[in-house]
């Protein structure tokens, strides 16, 4: 049995780093609890992440998504090969760009897709979902602040 650490005495600042931690720890137990149900399915996180970036728009290139899925151009055309491989996902000419494919999922595809997304948001609603609303507004509110902290860092540091 795991036990919790001991908890700050309340009038403590909170530990900035201390967050990070927990929020790291917290990012790689819902990943790998992710990965195994999608495992389950045959997928691994990154298939299923262009799988569900495709059901929701189809006839990307392979560099728009790889700007949307935040990876290099070289690393979606692998994934894209195998996706192909296993008739989950097709390339279709751009007629009026001879050097770029649009991506469509088959219907296998869509399919895989949908059964992942329905694992996923099964795995929320036993988790996250059974926060409070107020619980959750603010780690919504929190997250947000957080984002556009982050977002205004990056652009600083370009």
């Amino acid at each position: 049995m795991v036990s919790s650490p001991p908890s700050a005495p309340a009038s403590a600042e909170p530990d900035p780093m201390r967050i990070w931690f927990r929020f790291v720890r917290l990012n790689r137990r819902v990943a790998a609890a992710i990965a195994a149900e999608l495992k389950a399915l045959g997928l691994s996180i990154p298939q299923f992440d262009v799988l569900s970036t495709l059901s929701e728009r189809e006839g990307l290139t392979q560099q728009d998504l790889a700007e949307r899925l935040y990876v290099t151009k070289g690393n979606v055309s692998g994934l894209i090969d195998r996706l192909v491989e296993a008739g989950l996902v097709e390339r279709r000419p751009i007629p009026e760009d001879r050097r770029s494919h649009a991506l469509h999922l088959t219907p296998a595809g869509g399919a895989l897709a949908r059964t992942g997304m329905a694992a996923q948001t099964a795995y929320v609603a036993r988790t996250l979902g059974t926060l409070s609303p107020a619980d959750l507004a603010d780690l919504e509110r929190v997250v947000l602040a957080w984002r556009a902290v982050a977002r205004a860092d990056g652009e600083t540091r370009r």
